[in-house]
């Protein structure tokens, strides 16, 4: 019997072994995509316990709670930090192949040194060991950057974000890791959503101009876009519900604005024109500034109103849309090609089952630009476990080229997340050892490590253009 987590955690064969330590391992860390604090790198935040940096605003966790049966006070109310700690760790053992078994005690052990198990019974021990490390001064959020070797984040900001804390950070000759915004304009496009015309406003206010027409919108958007690139933007970030793909004439468009403005509710045809219209528009701009454009798609949000109604967005109920929106993807990829306006662009699916269309939506699509310049982004959200990383992994190189992959995020908003990486550089490592030692790839481990390093960083410092 394997000890748990040893050293070869994941690794079950020499090849894998050696691609992890030798050539994995090491390699820094592009985390392209994800949804830490600016202001907190800047500032150099030190938490005060493992419940503030664990469990402040990461629903994966909350979700593992809600699913224990766990009273709401101990996840977003008003229970103290080292009860909702209790919580949590009094229902972490329920989560058996879970990926946030393994992410929780990767952490615990990469940051804390901790080699034991966590549960209820383990908690105190825990609490008290983190809480003094968070305390030394090199636990800081840049001192859990720099040990987790990371030269590259890429955080989300929307289009209104003055970016200033971004503008610190380049200025701070101290901050080793090179800071990002990455450009998120989804509440700008979402006029089928409550509060789009409250963020107009505030839209408004910040490029000083009324933007009541669709042209306005437009030279709001890409006045922003300006800004952001000179701030060192590399990527776009968009999340739609479904990929959309509905063209109508400019004067549609705008009748279209004109009728959400004035209040009426406007339809899911409507909704789809509107969006489409605004994202082909932003992404030939981001062609022409050589940014990366990343489309997460078929997801179902906020499906418990109640929740929603108490808690707002992105606090755990949200679900795998029932979407399947190739044609609209290809024709929304197609049309922009046509013109020679295709930018680098990164396809996240939250269906699971999408990665065999997505696969063969890459090859029709690609350029010389950059190897691998279409995408399929790393297994989302709730694939981002185990399986659906190898499923993922599986099906691109089935269909396309693994050795273009740009590789991993961490889509997350706790800085001890780094971790994920190395769960995702183990099970890539596994997977191509598995085929070296069958006989399906030749067994130079030359060849392959570097098929794993491009994969783990090379790859994406060349995507990134970094």
């Amino acid at each position: 019997m394997k000890k748990f987590m040893d050293k070869h955690f994941l690794l079950t064969t020499k090849t894998a072994q050696r691609l992890f330590h030798e050539y994995a391992a090491d390699m820094p860390i592009v985390d392209y995509h994800c949804h830490v604090s600016p202001q907190e790198m800047y500032e150099d935040k030190h938490f005060e316990n493992i419940t503030q940096v664990w469990l402040g605003g990461d629903h994966y966790k909350w979700r593992v709670m809600r699913s224990n049966g766990v009273d709401e006070k101990y996840i977003t109310g008003d229970a103290t930090d080292r009860e909702k700690f209790q919580k949590f760790a009094e229902s972490l053992p329920r989560a058996i192949g879970n990926p946030m078994y393994h992410w929780c005690h990767l952490e615990l052990k990469t940051y804390f040194g901790y080699e034991g198990i966590l549960n209820g019974d383990t908690a105190e021990d825990v609490w008290q060991l983190t809480k003094k490390a968070l305390a030394r001064e090199d636990m800081g959020v840049r001192g859990l950057i720099e040990k987790s070797n990371v030269a590259f984040i890429g955080t989300t900001d929307d289009p209104i974000d003055s970016l200033e804390w971004h503008e610190k950070l380049a200025a701070d000759d101290t901050m080793k890791t090179r800071v990002s915004p990455s450009f998120r304009p989804d509440k700008s496009m979402n006029i089928d959503k409550v509060g789009w015309k409250d963020y107009l406003e505030k839209f408004s206010a910040v490029v000083g101009k009324p933007l009541n027409t669709v042209a306005a919108l437009k030279d709001a958007l890409s006045e922003r876009i300006a800004f952001f690139n000179a701030h060192g933007c590399r990527a776009s970030d968009h999340g739609l519900d479904h990929t959309v793909c509905r063209i109508v004439s400019d004067a549609e468009v705008q009748a279209i604005m004109d009728k959400a403005l004035a209040g009426e509710a406007v339809t899911a045809d409507e909704a789809d024109a509107f969006k489409t219209h605004l994202l082909l528009f932003c992404a030939r701009q981001y062609a022409r500034l050589g940014w990366a454009m990343e489309l997460h798609f078929n997801c179902l949000r906020n499906t418990n109103s109640r929740m929603f109604e108490k808690l707002g967005p992105d606090t755990g109920f949200d679900c795998v849309g029932p979407y399947n929106g190739v044609a609209a993807l290809t024709q929304f990829l197609d049309t922009l090609d046509r013109d020679g306006e295709l930018p680098r662009t990164i396809l996240y699916s939250l269906d699971g089952s999408d990665n065999a269309a997505i696969g063969t939506v890459l090859g029709a699509f690609q350029g010389s630009e950059v190897p691998g310049k279409i995408q399929q982004g790393s297994a989302w959200w709730f694939n981002d476990h185990k399986q659906g990383m190898i499923d993922q992994m599986v099906s691109l190189a089935n269909l396309s080229l693994l050795g273009n992959f740009v590789g991993m995020l961490t889509d997350s908003r706790s800085f001890l997340s780094y971790t994920r990486h190395e769960y995702f550089r183990r099970i890539l490592c596994e997977l191509i050892g598995g085929w070296i030692e069958n006989g399906e790839y030749p067994a130079d481990m030359k060849a392959a490590g570097a098929l794993v390093q491009d994969i783990c960083y090379n790859n994406a410092k060349r995507y990134f253009q970094l």
